[in-house]
């Protein structure tokens, strides 16, 4: 596999856009992204868990009962959600979407994010369709990567390249993830586009088996989204034989989803509002997978864990608290912890009591953008990966005062 340029429209058949279409009062800001097949695509889709749920989901939903696709639009600056007539306002998206692109309505995947329970008017979406429809290019998944971001301070896209039944495939995606992101089958909008061949059903499977190790590992500040998903159009233009069946073409498309799918959680998680850090929890040694999953979110998710990354504190207790306390059949004095970053790896903590370590070289450790805490619980083979980010100054300020 090899990363490519284009990011959602490296697939062929696949060209997007984002403009400014006055949801947002900053006129400097791309506030409306779209994506569009040529062709109907297979299509699928993971929800967030929250009861409240923005009324694009429900639609959405709705529209991929078939499992068929052909665009995706979305808006930013508002949610969308809880409102009296959300339901009617994500339909009218879609079928101004689907009117300007000569498409079924049925056929359009309709997402929001930005403040919950603001009123959302259609006025602003529908002046803008047409000209989200006239700029549509194969260079516009950087214009959509924007559109659909809120407090995100960078864009997040990929695409490679990969082989399936002896053809050239590609796969792209775009994310928006700062804030309000503690997922249970996905809390964040993810787009991702791929023109290799592959059923509906094969498509969902492949999804849902891949967010359980990725955006399910994921943590910014413990907050589950109310709007948020993670959907995927497969057009098959690639021309490979249909994916109808697990196999090796499949075990491709899954190495090759994967690989999209762990750098945009990389990216959201590196993005958190206010953060500084890139926390990245390794748990080994565990007596199962659920029990390493139960470990690392744990740790990653510990407020005061990730105030410590901020102060670049090797505070190794905090690891071990989070262990405690997790609910995860652990123990814990054969727990071991480690904290490395380019500057090194330093063993803090070995068979659950501290080691004498140099805090100097702590520091220098946990002074750069990455760190990796690293922990080893020497009870079997069950190994887990989450992602997370420091906790600092800056996440008060902007949540402070978010919808004002």
């Amino acid at each position: 596999m090899n990363i490519i340029e284009g990011g959602i429209c490296a697939a062929k058949g696949f060209t997007a856009s984002g403009v400014h279409c006055g949801v947002r009062k900053n006129k400097t800001k791309k506030d409306i992204a779209l994506i569009y097949s040529e062709k109907q695509a297979s299509a699928a889709a993971v929800y967030t868990t929250n009861l409240v749920k923005g009324a694009p989901l429900l639609v959405t939903k709705k529209h991929l009962v078939d499992g068929k696709a052909q665009a995706v639009i979305c808006n930013s600056g508002n949610a969308n959600t809880c409102n009296a007539n959300g339901i009617e306002i994500a339909e009218k998206m879609s079928e101004l979407c689907a009117s300007e692109l000569g498409i079924k309505a049925d056929d359009v995947v309709v997402a929001s994010t930005g403040v919950i329970g603001q009123p959302l008017s259609i006025e602003p979406i529908a002046e803008g369709v047409p000209a989200l429809v006239a700029t549509l290019s194969k260079n516009g998944s950087d214009d959509a990567a924007e559109g659909i971001m809120t407090t995100d301070t960078v864009k997040k896209e990929i695409a490679i390249e990969f082989t399936a039944g002896g053809k050239t495939c590609r796969i792209g995606g775009i994310a928006k993830g700062s804030g309000m992101i503690h997922p249970n089958m996905a809390t964040m909008l993810v787009f991702i586009t791929t023109d290799c061949a592959i059923s509906p059903e094969m498509l969902k499977k492949a999804l849902s088996a891949d967010i359980k190790n990725t955006f399910n590992m994921v943590s910014v500040d413990g907050d589950t989204s109310t709007n948020d998903m993670v959907t995927v159009l497969a057009n098959g233009m690639a021309e490979n034989d249909e994916i109808t069946a697990e196999g090796a073409d499949f075990d491709a498309f899954m190495k090759a989803l994967n690989t999209v799918t762990v750098y945009l959680c990389r990216m959201i998680a590196a993005d958190g509002e206010g953060a500084t850090k890139l926390l990245e929890c390794n748990v080994v040694g565990a007596k199962d997978e659920a029990t390493a999953k139960t470990v690392a979110k744990s740790v990653i998710c510990s407020s005061l864990l990730k105030a410590a990354m901020f102060g670049a504190d090797a505070n190794w207790g905090r690891v071990l608290c989070a262990i405690g306390y997790s609910g995860a059949d652990v123990d814990v004095n054969k727990v071991g912890v480690s904290f490395k970053s380019n500057k090194g790896s330093i063993l803090v903590c070995q068979n659950g009591a501290g080691v004498d370590f140099s805090e100097e070289k702590a520091k220098e450790i946990l002074l750069e953008k990455e760190i990796e805490i690293n922990i080893t619980l020497d009870s079997g083979d069950g190994s887990a990966t989450a992602w997370g980010c420091d906790l600092t100054y800056d996440y008060v300020k902007i949540n402070g005062d978010y919808r004002t």
